[in-house]
C-alpha cells in the first residue's frame, strides 16, 4: 500500500484526508507516499459524495415541508443523526488509515484509485 518513502507526517495528513476540503493539503503536499495520496482522494470522493447526499436530503425535506409542515420537522431532525452519521464514518476512516489499512465503501471507494 505505502511507497518506500513514507511521509514523516503521515498520521497528520492521512487526518487531513478526512477533513472535508484539507484533503488537499495531503494531495498536493505528500507527491511521494501513495497511501496518503489514496487517503486524500478517498476523502474528495466522500466529501463529494456526503454533499451530494446532503443537498438532496434538503431538497426533499424542503419539498416536504411544504407540503406537511410536521413531516418536514421530523425529517430536520433526522438530518442531524446524518451529521453524526458522516462523523462516525470519518473518524472510522482517519482511525484505520493511521493504522495503516482502508476503509472500502462499496460503490465509492473505486473512485479514489481513478484519478
Amino acid at each position: 500500500m505505502a511507497d518506500v518513502e513514507a511521509s514523516p507526517n503521515r498520521g497528520v495528513m492521512i487526518a487531513l484526508a478526512y477533513l472535508w476540503p484539507l484533503a488537499l493539503v495531503p494531495l498536493v503536499l505528500e507527491k511521494r507516499d501513495s497511501d496518503v495520496q489514496w487517503h486524500a482522494r478517498h476523502g474528495l470522493v466522500l466529501m463529494i459524495a456526503e454533499l451530494l447526499l446532503i443537498v438532496g436530503y434538503v431538497v426533499v425535506t424542503s419539498l416536504v415541508s411544504l407540503a406537511t409542515l410536521g413531516l418536514g420537522c421530523i425529517l430536520s431532525i433526522l438530518l442531524v443523526f446524518s451529521w453524526i452519521a458522516i462523523l462516525a464514518l470519518h473518524v472510522v476512516a482517519i482511525l484505520k488509515g493511521i493504522g495503516g489499512s482502508r476503509l472500502i465503501l462499496p460503490g465509492l471507494s473505486h473512485y479514489a484509485d481513478r484519478f
